[in-house]
């Protein structure tokens, strides 16, 4: 697919199969202080039944070519067009084989965009998901072109000890000069999309994994000097992944080595490269001091997530990026269920719905929606999105419950056997499963072609013992004006009963089809009839939120408050709360009142707090208080978020005030004092619900005294992190808030990853005052746009963090993310576009405030050098 005149747009219904297949590539890369000499070999053919005029078109990316070769014979050069961003080349042979050798000269170190071959703290890399090997050589880099790679490595010896590559390591030796060669052999076609390199003066970590038939793997994870100890607990969950994935799919690995590389300046969180993986060292390099457990749960996630990838993703690619879903959405599911099993599936269904919520639903929402599938999109870029992997994992695991256990895993497994070396559709994937159980899965489809969040309309009626239940769905047409037809929606349910169990009750009537305990509402409306009740259940729906929907349940206080004690599904607990507790903030937050919760909620966030047969790490979830971004995405429109920061801050003042002595009780029973720290579930769990009460207790003290005591006699990140926090955001200017953050950043200024939470610790404040906060932490000596994770723990971390200011009534918190986008976008075009969808929820907000959100955009859209990628999502934003 080539991109078109109109907005260099791309278009799903544009696509042609390749008119050249390439069966190998051979690539010598010889890198040099200043320079890299690419030498590329393509054995390629005419692909059967393509136009034999057809010249061959190769992308570029600010290339220079160099020299060409076909068959070992100089081209013509009446026979070729070369431009920095095409090779085009006429008169090729019919349907013969031929090889094309492309020398290109490239510079790493003045690359900042950090895609294709660039060069950072001494140290060789590349990122070419999505299309940076056309930076690199000229190539047709799309997904759907596969081939085996041979790639041979050389480097002065002292700057780049290690030479890493895709693949198998099959040589090495000394070269003239200092220098030296290792070649990598990578024996599973691949798209150039996957290839990679890393070369420098690294650490490393190694172990091995034998698989389930025996076969012996070398594992490393390579990291910048004196790191490499922190890499132990990224091999560990490495190790349990692969086993995991050899239980759960089947799946074993298929290289004889598998190496992770971590590194200080990338893009990306990782890159699921075959059989190199490289990471944003933040997911990797752990230790006590230095980690949170999130930042622990995160590494998990994420080296599960990467190589998850080497079957779906790498083994089974995707034809086109408008199918990016098949590999990301997928492999987001595969990476949650992980962690479900290494942790507590409850807690982890709960974080991954209040991650979905609160990064997804806005994006369903607002000038940026798209549908799972894109049909266009004019910078690839940017649709590395929360609908592409968050939404596109809701999608599997739909297609999950409606199939069931069983057959969930026969479609997988006819997945993996059809497609194993092949460019798939979403259409392939959903075959195999109409096809392993005979369901028609053709309404299922429509999920990932209509953009937008339904919402799902609930009405019950009890009598004479007969429950009703009326169901309607619905879509609103939205900026990517897709369909509304009505989709297949899995709602699973109960019928609870006054002792705390589910009540076993079959349909006696109605349109919607059962299935256990999952209602499949295939039309607009249906309902359900029980009879021969009892008693007056309370109705839990949605369950494990088993589809991404927004639900509207027409259902009493008193129901609600009775599941949120009553529910035996931990999910319906945690949803009866939280749905109470939004419902109260938002309305506080409409009427700009500062009223009290309803103390009968408030009893019952308490009574959860203190249940000692709820595992701490769902209490502390259970009885968190809705975030301010979450807030104003409840309130929906002319939000003023000085409202919502007091309507907030009011209910957090009901809870402490009422809990405190349950509190303290509560946390003095969790304390494991002697205890070494421990990264597992368990005491993260104690952890998590310790730190959420001692909030709690500060804010009813209203005094900082005890938060930094437990600052100061903190023994891990964890618990340094969460009083630091509570310092800074409830008290700040306090002369204990000021005091530990000055002793955070003394402690941490030499350890990058650390002192990026302390960046974003100062940006997130909520108090007036923090703009100029950050505008002198943007002048920092430690601050730099050149480092993305740096960049988004300020820029980002202020824009999406910080509620209060970013959304100051008078625009100054605008203007200065616009200004710094705009600085940033000359270095890192990728970045500064991500962090400009902060801005998307724009409209949402009051009058005022939507002007000077517009005015800032609109100034930062008129610079005439912007970036494609910056450019796409402004454009997008404003339209």
């Amino acid at each position: 697919m080539q991109r078109t005149d109109d907005g260099q747009k791309i278009r799903l219904s544009d696509y042609r199969p390749p008119a050249f297949l390439v069966r190998h590539v051979e690539m010598r890369i010889a890198l040099h202080d200043g320079h890299a000499a690419v030498e590329t070999t393509i054995h390629a053919r005419r692909a059967e039944g393509a136009d034999p005029a057809e010249p061959l078109v190769l992308d570029g990316d600010h290339l220079s070519l160099v020299a060409l070769a076909l068959d070992g014979t100089a081209i013509d050069p009446r026979r070729f067009d070369a431009a920095p961003d095409r090779l085009t080349i006429r008169d090729l042979p019919g349907s013969d084989a031929f090889a094309l050798r492309i020398e290109t000269r490239l510079e790493p170190e003045t690359n900042t965009e950090l895609m294709g071959l660039y060069r950072s703290n001494g140290i060789w890399c590349t990122q070419c998901e999505a299309e940076g090997f056309r930076r690199i050589t000229y190539f047709p880099d799309r997904p759907d072109v596969l081939a085996t790679y041979r790639v041979r490595l050389e480097a002065d010896h002292e700057a780049a000890p290690v030479l890493l590559s895709n693949g198998n390591p099959s040589e090495s030796g000394d070269l003239d000069g200092g220098r030296h060669f290792a070649v990598w052999d990578d024996p599973h076609p691949k798209p150039s999309y996957l290839f990679a390199l890393v070369a420098g003066r690294l650490d490393v970590l190694r172990d091995g994994f034998r698989t389930a038939s025996g076969r012996a793997v070398d594992l490393a994870v390579y990291t910048e000097p004196g790191l490499a100890d922190r890499a132990t607990y990224a091999m560990d969950a490495l190790k349990r992944s692969m086993a995991w994935d050899e239980r759960r799919f089947g799946r074993e690995y298929d290289l004889d080595v598998f190496n992770v590389v971590a590194i200080s300046d990338f893009n990306m969180g990782a890159m699921e490269n075959k059989g190199l993986n490289v990471f944003n060292h933040k997911y990797v390099l752990l230790a006590p001091d230095t980690a949170t457990d999130a930042d622990y749960a995160g590494v998990e996630t994420v080296i599960a997530h990467e190589y998850f990838h080497n079957w779906t993703g790498n083994r089974i690619t995707c034809r086109d990026w408008f199918q990016l879903c098949l590999k990301e959405g997928l492999t987001v599911y595969r990476d949650q269920e992980f962690s479900a099993d290494e942790r507590a599936r409850t807690v982890k269904r709960i974080a991954s719905v209040h991650g979905l919520k609160a990064q997804q639903f806005p994006e369903d929402q607002g000038p940026l929606q798209h549908p799972v599938r894109p049909t266009q999109y004019r910078e690839i870029n940017n649709f590395y999105t929360a609908t592409v992997y968050e939404k596109g994992a809701e999608l599997v695991r739909m297609l999950a419950t409606i199939l069931g256990e069983a057959g969930f895993r026969a479609g997988m497994d006819l997945y993996f056997a059809r497609h194993d070396g092949d460019a798939a559709t979403i259409e392939d994937f959903l075959r195999c499963f109409a096809d392993a159980t005979g369901a028609d899965l053709a309404q299922f489809a429509l999920w990932y072609d209509q953009a937008g969040t339904p919402e799902l309309e609930v009405q019950e009626s009890f009598g004479d013992g007969r429950l009703t239940v009326s169901l309607r769905q619905s879509l609103a047409k939205g900026a990517a004006g897709t369909g509304t037809e009505p989709m297949h929606i899995p709602v699973r349910f109960g019928l609870v009963g006054a002792d705390g169990a589910d009540i076993a009750a079959e349909p006696v009537a109605g349109a919607a089809e059962i299935e256990g305990d999952v209602i499949h509402l295939v039309t607009a409306e249906a309902e359900v009839v029980f009879d021969g009740l009892a008693e007056r259940p309370r109705l839990s729906m949605l369950r494990d939120f088993s589809a991404p929907v927004t639900l509207r349940h027409e259902q009493s206080r008193e129901d609600k408050l009775a599941l949120a004690r009553l529910d035996p599904n931990g999910f319906g607990r945690w949803r009866a709360l939280s749905d109470l507790l939004g419902e109260a903030l938002r309305a506080a937050a409409v009427a700009a009142d500062e009223a009290p919760l309803d103390p009968r909620l408030v009893e019952a966030l308490v009574e959860c707090a203190a249940e000692e047969r709820l595992e701490p790490a769902l209490r502390a979830q259970m009885i968190a208080i809705p975030g301010e971004s979450e807030i104003a995405r409840l309130v929906g429109a002319n939000v003023d978020p000085e409202a919502v920061h007091r309507a907030r801050e009011a209910a957090i003042r009901s809870v402490a005030r009422a809990g405190a002595e349950r509190f303290r009780a509560v946390r003095d029973g969790l304390s494991r004092s002697g205890e070494p720290f421990s990264p597992d579930a368990s005491s993260a769990g104690r952890r998590a619900l310790g730190n959420a009460l001692l909030m709690f207790l500060s804010a009813a003290a209203a005094e900082p005294a005890e938060a930094f005591a437990a600052f100061r006699d903190a023994d891990n990140m964890t618990d340094r992190m969460a009083a630091a926090t509570i310092l800074a955001h409830r008290f700040p200017g306090s002369s204990e808030a000021e005091e530990a953050l000055d002793r955070f950043h003394d402690a941490f200024e030499a350890d990058p990853l650390v002192l990026d939470k302390w960046f974003t610790l100062r940006a997130t404040v909520p108090d007036p005052a923090t703009l100029d906060v950050v505008r002198e932490l943007s002048r920092h000596p430690k601050f730099t746009l050149a480092n993305p994770n740096r960049a988004r723990a300020l820029i980002g971390g202020f824009a999406t963090g910080n509620q209060r200011v970013f959304h100051r009534a008078d625009g100054e918190g605008y203007r200065w993310t616009a200004d710094r986008l705009g600085e940033l976008d000359r270095l890192n075009p990728q970045t500064a576009a991500r962090l400009a969808t902060a801005f998307r929820s724009w409209r949402s907000y009051e009058a005022g405030r939507r002007e000077q959100a517009r005015a800032a955009l609109s100034t930062l859209a008129a610079r005439p050098d912007l970036s494609r990628d910056l450019r796409d999502i402004l454009d997008r934003t404003l339209s």
